[in-house]
């Protein structure tokens, strides 16, 4: 009798993997179904971006310098040729009176030595060098009056402050950028794109925009430019995106944009993971039936379907691998 004992047992054992494989192969799978629903379908590029201003021009000082005041602060809005910033320029403002007295002497000059030369008691040459003394003179006190206005910062168009880097008190060089003003046109969002996606992308589509900065609000937008040389080593092309006045995103804030390439108003959709390799999966009387359908617009969560399903139908909404037709499913309902 013992030796019947560990064949039966391999029987047994034989007969359960069996079983257990039969089950697994042919019994009821468990699934999660979803109902087509009807919406407005959307297909959209979507992009990263980063606001800025249509024009931004900094202003730097020609020379450098001490800060000795700021007549102006970040946000202001200022009108063209208005003073903004001061640099020390006493040094400066005395080399102008000093040859403002060079340049009136230098007047006296000449005037004496042409009443002498017209009297026949001078000289043409001491006329001559008179006159090169005077026009020296001159010029460099149009140098020195222009390297004082220099030291005045001043807006070379109305707009408004967005950046100062400076404080009172700072030396700063020749060429330092402190301020930067925004003029002339309002803000803007400079995406990058990439090459795949950019041939449906065209001036004047509209555009939806997220920020951080304000969860839960959608903003719009209008392509207004797209950048014609793309950047190889990115593979992306840099498209420009014109934003209302009245927006409340502000200069160097993030955004995600979706440009918006077609919409249609009332469609059938289903979640796009329910789709695979053209078909969808439907339970009737709780079996599976393949069925092929036409895809219109593609979201990344979900899709449009032109024909192959119906607005009542039952669908897999995430179809595991190595389902059959015909096979039996235990079902989850969950909502499209």
């Amino acid at each position: 009798m013992r030796k019947l004992v560990l064949p039966a047992i391999l029987v047994i054992a034989v007969i359960g993997a069996a079983g257990a494989w039969g089950w697994r192969e042919h019994g009821p799978v468990t699934v999660d179904l979803v109902q087509p629903t009807r919406g407005p379908a959307i297909e959209a590029v979507y992009a990263t971006g980063t606001v800025e201003a249509s024009v931004m021009l900094p202003i730097a000082p020609k020379i450098g310098g001490r800060i000795e005041a700021l007549l102006v602060d970040e946000r202001a809005d200022v009108r063209e040729g208005q003073p903004l910033a001061r640099l020390e320029n006493r040094e400066l403002a005395a080399s102008v009176r000093e040859w403002e007295a060079r340049v009136r002497y230098g007047e006296q000059q000449f005037r004496r030595a042409d009443e002498l030369f017209r009297s026949r008691t001078g000289t043409a040459a001491a006329l001559d060098q008179a006159r090169n003394e005077l026009e020296t003179a001159r010029a460099t006190l149009d140098r020195a009056r222009r390297q004082l206005a220099e030291t005045t910062l001043v807006a070379p168009a109305a707009g408004r402050i967005i950046r100062r880097d400076g404080e009172i008190g700072q030396l700063i060089e020749a060429g330092h950028k402190l301020f930067w003003i925004s003029c002339c046109d309002t803000l803007r969002v400079a995406a990058e794109i990439d090459e795949e996606d950019i041939p449906l992308v065209r001036p004047g589509q509209k555009v939806l925009i997220r920020s951080d900065a304000f969860p839960g609000r959608v903003l719009e937008g209008t392509v207004s430019e797209i950048t014609p040389k793309g950047d190889p080593v990115a593979r992306s092309f840099r498209v420009r995106i014109a934003l209302p006045a009245d927006t409340p995103l502000m200069i160097g804030m993030t955004a995600d944009t979706n440009v918006i390439v077609q919409q249609k108003p009332d469609t059938l959709l289903i979640p796009t993971a329910a789709i695979v390799d053209g078909k969808v999966w439907l339970v009737r009387e709780e079996r599976l039936v393949a069925r092929p359908v036409e895809i219109g617009i593609r979201g990344n969560a979900m899709t449009e379907i032109r024909a192959g399903i119906a607005d009542g139908d039952r669908i897999v909404a995430t179809p595991p691998a190595g389902l059959r037709e015909g096979r039996s499913v235990r079902t989850r309902a969950r909502r499209g």
